[in-house]
């Protein structure tokens, strides 16, 4: 009988054996082990385990790391898809500039995403590997792996990796004989939304309240505790190892011809599909090919919609399944590709009940820093549930639409108003008609199975 703890850790089990997985064409999960166990010391150091931080830290300077990763184009694999490189590369080093931290953005609370979770859950050692490699290039004398509270398994599997790593002389003092000296300690958050936002995260790592901090100064300047830092997502972390050891032209043939976003992605898809869960697919693999990787749709069903990255992308339609799935692309068809993780949306499925859900869970997790997004939210979240009791009014279309723009980029202290705003907004375009009768017309269930989510 498969325990508790079991359970919980299978849920994000690869959907590819062992033998479609290889060092030369998945350098994030070629390691995993086909029945979900995980990749301990001793098998991660048997599969190359730590072998570009031996290479680095005692042949490449930071630099030479920092163009490495840019010359790869690994762009943040948490959602924003900034260049990791750039980012590293402005960071604050030099004479009489103190060491600072380099933190890893593990609080996954994105809905529908689960994929930074079997990388921390089956494979501790690449992530730790990874943020030596981040600490190395950004001079970071300490390291903290941000974690979201839900994630016990994750908490669990990966202290007793940092202890393994320790006695094993992979952190601490000179790490590799190199005289660089770097630890990671591991912090469980309180279960915030906004703590995806990096400068909530710090000042929730501080101690305080999780708001989203005045910028400039950037977090590579001044960031924890006032000192130089660097917040990057696991995904993106996990790359470095590969990048470095097998350089950056090998790296950025892996998504071939598909795009100029180099590398794979852990892809993956949810909802009513058949198979749900993940797979390490190159970079610019199209919705169509994850959708067949996902068994298509259950029943009888027909595909209405699809979110291509979590809760704060926007609608794409079934048309759109054939574009490549990177963040350019995406982009230029009023969506982002957020963390790659597709939600499907039936045909049976009423939209104004799927936007409701979407609006309530970003309203309740608005830090009220700002009034667009600790009110606005709010009030998008109450007509939409009142259209979908057949009480909406006249004018609350067009109410909701202007909400869409009033919590568009730049209008807002920080991008969870604008990540609420863009569903909205492309639910409003693409399916107007519903939202229509959604004014003073009886609506039936939306949901064979709705999801409580709480009073606002």
């Amino acid at each position: 009988m498969t325990s508790r703890r079991e359970a919980l850790r299978y849920q994000s089990r690869l959907l590819q054996k062992s033998s479609e997985r290889s060092q030369d064409t998945h350098p994030l999960t070629w390691r995993l082990n086909d029945d979900g166990r995980i990749v301990d010391l001793k098998d991660y150091l048997a599969k190359d385990g730590y072998q570009s931080v031996r290479k680095v830290l005692n042949e490449k300077s930071p630099q030479e790391v920092i163009s490495a990763m840019k010359e790869a184009n690994v762009r943040g694999r948490g959602g924003a898809g900034f260049s990791a490189g750039l980012k590293w590369s402005l960071t604050m080093q030099g004479d009489g500039i103190p060491r600072g931290y380099l933190v890893c953005n593990a609080d996954e609370m994105e809905p529908g995403t689960f994929k930074d979770r079997l990388l921390m859950e089956q494979q501790p050692h690449l992530l730790i590997e990874g943020m030596i490699l981040g600490a190395w290039a950004n001079n970071s004398k300490l390291g903290y792996i941000f974690l979201r509270a839900e994630y016990v398994e994750s908490a669990r599997v990966l202290n007793q990796a940092l202890k393994e790593a320790r006695e094993a002389g992979w952190l601490g003092n000179s790490i590799a004989g190199s005289g660089f000296d770097f630890d990671i300690i591991l912090h469980t958050g309180a279960g915030r939304y906004i703590c995806g936002e990096e400068t909530a995260l710090l000042n929730s790592l501080e101690g305080k309240r999780a708001n989203p901090r005045a910028k400039p100064p950037f977090p590579g300047q001044s960031g924890a505790w006032g000192k130089p830092t660097v917040v990057n997502n696991v995904e993106t972390l996990c790359n470095a190892p590969a990048v470095l050891l097998n350089g950056s032209d090998w790296y950025q043939e892996l998504s071939g011809d598909r795009t100029e976003d180099g590398g794979t992605k852990l892809y993956g898809a949810s909802g009513l599909v058949n198979r749900p869960g993940l797979w390490e697919l190159p970079m610019g693999t199209t919705g169509q090919e994850i959708m067949d990787l996902a068994g298509g749709i259950r029943g009888d069903r027909g595909l209405k919609a699809w979110l291509p990255g979590g809760a704060s992308t926007g609608f794409l339609l079934p048309e759109h399944l054939e574009l490549p799935l990177d963040f350019d692309t995406v982009g230029k068809e009023g969506s982002r590709l957020g963390t790659g993780l597709i939600t499907v949306v039936t045909e049976d499925q009423s939209m104004i009940s799927v936007l409701r859900n979407l609006e309530q869970f970003f309203a309740r997790e608005s830090c009220g820093w700002c009034t667009p997004c600790r009110d606005g939210l709010s009030w998008a979240a109450k007509i939409l549930m009142a259209m979908e009791q057949g009480e909406g009014q006249e004018g609350d279309v067009e109410m909701l639409e202007k909400l869409a723009v009033d919590n568009g980029p730049g209008l807002t202290f920080c991008a969870h108003a604008p990540g609420a705003a863009m569903p909205m907004e492309t639910a409003l375009k693409h399916f107007r008609k519903e939202f229509e009768d959604g004014v003073n017309k009886p609506r039936g269930v939306a949901h064979a199975d709705p999801i409580p989510v709480g009073d606002i």
